[in-house]
């Protein structure tokens, strides 16, 4: 369960926000919402009702919070721009803005660090809803008075909204509240070129805790309905190793779009985090010159081992085998090889078991990590080894030779070996299953609205 604070930061994070835990589920919030493209070029007054200038954009603080506080309002003077802080507005509403003061401080404005213009670097640009899990377009947004603090509490999308901003302006301060999302399942992100990078460094500063709880193939959903620029900076957000999961759902013609567009040291970070078969699989579709550029930002040894697989024919043992495999000899302790895989824990789905090898490294078993689990730990790896014996192919046979082996023996994994019969690679069931059904589990209802 999340513990936070209703309007500030997350204290913990362990599962996504359900909108009945938002702001919106208060009725007292949702009755004092007030909207964005409302506010937008109302005047803004003076206690003694002359007026200063046209309110042009709401300025908001972000840090992390949930509900991200209003610093400030951007305020049009004559022809200069003018910034007011948020402490000088005593209400703030589609009728206009009136300030508390006579005496007020309309200093020239200009973006500080931490924070986001919300008519300019939000409005009508692509948003994440996490809850939901789909790409958004803000048609408006909306502020609420909360314990004495304007934030911003909420966004709407859809066309109905649009029509409404472009209408009649008595249409404007109308929100539906049953329709506006919380701000608290929302990733802002993908701003205007324009915008430089303040903002953007802003919102990777302070990302949506609840992108955590996104699920890899939900994750690349979002990646491939999102603009190219918006999609590189989603990647960022989130931790390397999901990241690369990620990547390892999409489809091959947007991951390698997304790859190609990417900055290349962030491409390049990525495909290190995918398992080795994931990832030469992708850099498969990538232009040769694209490919050499990726693999020269990489670290040698994890661009050599990529190389290697590259090199193998396609539709071959050699091209489906991940590279990943934990060895040991016969006289290697089953503690000592357990440790081993404790070490490679981001791995564990590639490693179902253990080659156990011979003094001149040829293979002489594949024993299975559950029966390690089992086994004392004082127990000699060469004591597990068993007949029949390992299940192998050489990197040139054909997918239909690995179907056959695999059915036959009804094993989890086939090991691919040299002429030397020495391990250099694994081919586990599921993978060899996604090269004969590359749809396989990639049919999911995704909703991308304007």
């Amino acid at each position: 369960m999340r513990v936070c604070d209703m309007w500030g930061k997350d204290t913990q994070a362990d599962g996504r926000m359900r909108r009945k835990d938002g702001a919106l589920a208060r009725k007292a919030v949702r009755e004092a919402l007030v909207s964005l493209a409302g506010l937008l070029t109302v005047v803004v007054i003076n206690p003694a009702g002359q007026e200063i200038g046209r309110l042009v954009d709401v300025i908001c603080r972000w840090r992390g919070e949930r509900y991200p506080p209003v610093a400030g309002l951007v305020v049009k003077v004559g022809h200069r721009t003018a910034y007011v802080p948020v402490a000088a507005v005593a209400d703030l509403s589609p009728d206009g803005v009136r300030l508390n003061s006579a005496r007020v401080d309309l200093r020239d404005f200009q973006v500080r660090d931490g924070e986001v213009r919300l008519a300019h670097d939000v409005l009508d640009h692509q948003l994440v809803d996490v809850d939901g899990v789909r790409v958004i377009r803000a048609s408006d947004l909306y502020l609420a008075r909360v314990e004495g603090t304007w934030r911003l509490v909420g966004a709407e999308v859809g066309l109905k909204v649009l029509l409404r901003r472009i209408g009649p302006r008595r249409l404007h301060r109308r929100p539906a509240p049953e329709k506006v999302l919380d701000w608290a399942a929302i990733q802002a992100l993908g701003g205007p070129e324009r915008e430089g990078t303040a903002a953007r460094q802003v919102r990777l500063r302070a990302p949506n805790s609840a992108l955590r709880t996104l699920r890899p193939a939900e994750l690349a959903d979002l990646l491939e309905h999102l603009g190219r620029g918006a999609a590189s900076e989603l990647l960022e957000m989130v931790e390397p190793g999901q990241a690369a999961d990620a990547l390892e759902e999409m489809h091959a013609a947007e991951l390698e779009a997304l790859l190609r567009e990417a900055p290349t040291a962030q491409a390049a970070r990525l495909l290190e985090k995918m398992e080795p078969d994931e990832a030469s699989e992708a850099l498969r579709d990538v232009p040769d010159a694209e490919r050499e550029r990726l693999l020269g930002a990489m670290r040698p040894e994890q661009a050599g081992r990529l190389r290697t697989l590259l090199g193998y024919a396609e539709g071959t043992a050699g091209a489906l085998m991940t590279s990943l495999l934990v060895t040991a000899s016969a006289d290697r302790s089953v503690a000592d090889v357990v440790l081993e895989l404790r070490g490679q824990a981001e791995h564990a789905a590639d490693l179902d078991a253990v080659c156990v090898l011979d003094g001149e490294g040829a293979l002489v078993d594949d024993v299975p990590v559950v029966q390690l689990l089992l086994a004392e730990p004082g127990t000699q790896m060469g004591e597990l080894v068993q007949e029949p014996g390992p299940v192998t192919v050489t990197p040139d046979a054909p997918l239909s030779e690995v179907v056959e082996r695999l059915t036959d023996t009804r094993r989890h994994s086939v090991v691919v070996v040299d002429d030397q019969h020495r391990p250099v690679g694994r081919i586990l069931a599921d993978d060899l299953v996604d090269a004969l059904v590359p749809e396989r589990g990639r049919f999911r209802v995704f909703r991308l609205l304007p």
